[in-house]
This record gives structure tokens, sequence and C-alpha cells, in this order.
């Protein structure tokens, strides 16, 4: 009877252990699960960043200037090459002096070609002679076979020596022309308006027929030569074909190497014949008035050109990173929060990029995307337009 009581009571004593175990596992639990709940809200809280700048997209229309590398080139230039063979006896001008058309640049030894002249004047005065003689020779005979002297085959033999000596003075006058072209070759000439270059043979040096003796270039206008893809000559050729408004009614924009803009604006007048093999492009020219002679053949510069670009967005380069060859913003859903965008810029535009592919009312965030992350919520400050783009009339 004992026993039986006895083990009633360690029994009783097994369940108040067992009830007061989960009493306390339950405590736990709920502790825990008001730990779990309050840590998550305050989380939720931080996760809220206040007055972030946010920016809403809006399609633009703008003007946007596009360089092109050029090469300048001297409407005229001239390179002075000698004819004949000869010691250079003087210079007459200094190398970059201005000359005029006719003015004489340098003289070569001329005294071999001087002889040449004389031997060929006295040539032609020996055959003018000979042409004399057999002319009065023909007329004497003429006289004699009249009264039947002599037969007509000593006149006909007359006359063909006649005719003999005529040739001998066109002969010889031929020869004259060309000994004293040969002379004029040795006085060296400007043949237009023009600066004069560098003179590589000095007073007596040798020169052969061939040699450069000096260039002549006439920089009033130059030509700009600037080469396009074959998509932008087709852009260029559709507009011209459907009479919009061409490039080449409109003033083109030269900057020179030193980055700052001629003060001259240019025309757009022709374009090469071909597309060249090599980079698939074709060379366009532009003519400016060079009234200072800033310019000088051979120099370089860029070619600016207005190029329109309809129904585009122009993203702050602030409001992006770049990873890799990607660029991404930060861009807000209808709950503000934030979401990861990358986009591929179609080119630069002073501190923007140009870009397609958003949409009107796009929010992106404008300033402090270091504080920001994907999936963050965030109460904008919305930033407008005029603030945005303050720096966008600098770029036009």
């Amino acid at each position: 009877m004992k026993s039986k009581d006895l083990g009633n009571s360690h029994l009783g004593l097994m369940n108040n252990l067992l009830k007061k175990s989960l009493s306390f596992l339950l405590l736990i639990f709920c502790l825990n699960f008001y730990s779990c709940s309050n840590s998550n809200s305050k989380e939720k809280d931080q996760l809220i960043l206040e007055n972030i700048p946010v920016l809403e997209l809006t399609a633009k229309t703008i003007e946007f200037p596009k360089t092109y590398v050029c090469e300048i080139q001297a409407v005229q230039f001239v390179e002075i090459r000698a004819k004949v063979e000869g010691y250079v006896d003087r210079i007459y001008v200094d190398e970059g002096q201005f000359v005029k058309k006719g003015q004489t640049l340098l003289q070569l030894s001329s005294l071999e070609f001087n002889e040449m002249v004389n031997s060929a004047n006295a040539k032609l005065a020996q055959a003018q002679a000979e042409a004399q003689a057999a002319s009065v020779e023909m007329q004497r005979l003429q006289i004699l076979v009249e009264k039947d002297i002599i037969s007509p085959s000593e006149l006909e033999l007359a006359k063909s020596k006649k005719s003999v000596a005529e040739s001998g003075i066109v002969e010889a006058e031929s020869m004259l022309k060309n000994a004293q072209t040969n002379l004029s070759y040795t006085t060296i000439k400007a043949p237009y308006d023009g600066i004069v270059d560098r003179f590589p043979k000095k007073t007596g040096a040798l020169v052969t027929p061939g040699d450069l003796l000096t260039n002549i270039t006439d920089v009033n206008e130059v030509f700009a030569y600037f080469k396009v893809t074959e998509n932008e000559y087709l852009r260029y050729m559709r507009a011209k074909l459907e009479g919009e408004s061409l490039t080449s009614n409109q003033d083109v924009t030269l900057i020179l190497s030193d980055g700052e803009v001629y003060e001259y604006t240019g025309k757009l007048e022709t374009m090469e014949a071909d597309f060249e093999r090599g980079t698939g492009s074709i060379a366009f020219r532009v003519r400016f008035p060079n009234p200072d002679q800033l310019i000088k053949h051979g120099a370089s510069g860029k070619i600016q050109l207005s190029n329109q670009m309809e129904n585009i967005f122009l993203i702050p380069q602030k409001s992006t990173f770049e990873i890799q060859d990607y660029s991404y913003v930060y861009i807000l859903d209808k709950d503000n929060q934030v979401k990861v965008r990358s986009f591929k810029p179609l080119q630069r535009y002073g501190v923007y990029y140009i870009a397609e592919g958003f949409e009107e009312g796009d929010r992106i965030i404008y300033e402090g995307i270091q504080q920001v992350k994907d999936g963050i919520f965030v109460n904008p400050a919305m930033v407008s337009d005029k603030e945005a783009y303050d720096t966008l009339s600098s770029f036009l």
C-alpha cells in the first residue's frame, strides 16, 4: 500500500516538472519572437532614407555638337621644282615671305643656257640665209627656163633646195625656242600670290631636274577635310534628297589644335567620290576664310557640326556609376523602393549622358548614390528640371 502511494507521489512530481518546463520554454519562445519582431521593425525603419534627391526624367530634343578630326590644307599649294640642272646663283626672297605672282624667287646659273641660245640664234640666221640663197637661185633658174636656156628639171631641183632651206628655218626656230625655254627655267618665279616655304637648296648648291626648290602656299582660304562613316553619309544624303535642312547650309565650326574655336565659320562644299576601303569612311571638304593667315597649310583641328537628337534622355553623370563596361542608375518604383537599372549611353554631352530606353516619368536618384543600394526604401526630395540641367546651356 505504501509502495503504491510512493509511485503516485513520484508521478505527480514528474508532471509538475514537465508543466514548469513547458511554461519556461513558451516564455523563452515569446521573448525571442518579440525580440525578432522588434529587431525587424527597427531594421525596416533603418532602410527608409529621408530626403534623397530624386529627378523625374523627361524626354528632350537637343542640338548636339559632334566633332571630327580634320586635316587642313591651303586652297593652293604648289611645289616648285627645278626643270634644268645648274647651281643656285642667288636667292631673292626670304623663307616665309609673301610674294606676288611673277616675282623672282631665285636664280640658277645661266651661262651655259645663254650659250645655247646664242648657238640657236646663229643656226637660225644660217638657215634663213640658206633659204634666201635658195630662193634667189630658184628665181634665176625660173628666168632661164622661160627662155628655154635650161631644162625645167633644174628648176624643180632648185625648188626642192628652197623647201629644204625653209624647213631648216623651222628647225632652227624650234631649237631657239627650246634654248630660250631652258634659259627661262633658270629664273624661278612665283606662279601666284602666296607665302614662300623653306629653301632646301642654298646659294652655291647644285640642283638637278626634279629637285625641290621651295613651296608656295596661298592661305587666304583653307580647306578642312574630315571623314564620316557610311551611316552618317547615308543620313546626310537622305536628308538632302528629302529637302531637309542640310549641314551644307549651316555654318561649320573649326576648333584649332589648342582647343580655341576659330573665329570664322566655314561652308561644306563637296565630298570624295569613293569610300576608303580600309576604314569604310568618306571625306567631306569645308572651305574656311583665312584673311589673317592664322592657319597654315598642314595644320590640324576638329570640325564641329550640329546634330539634332530627338526624344532622348539626359542622365546626369553624378547620378550614375559604372561596373566594368556597363553604366547604372538607381531608379524608384511606385513604392519608392530603389532598383538598379543598367543603360548604354549613346554618347557624352558635357556632364550628362545621352541615353534612350527610359520613359517619361521615370525617377532616378539624382545625388547621394553612395548612400543607397538595391531594395531599400527612400523618401524622395524631388529635384526640378531647372536645377538638374542648370549647366546644360554651357554645352549648347
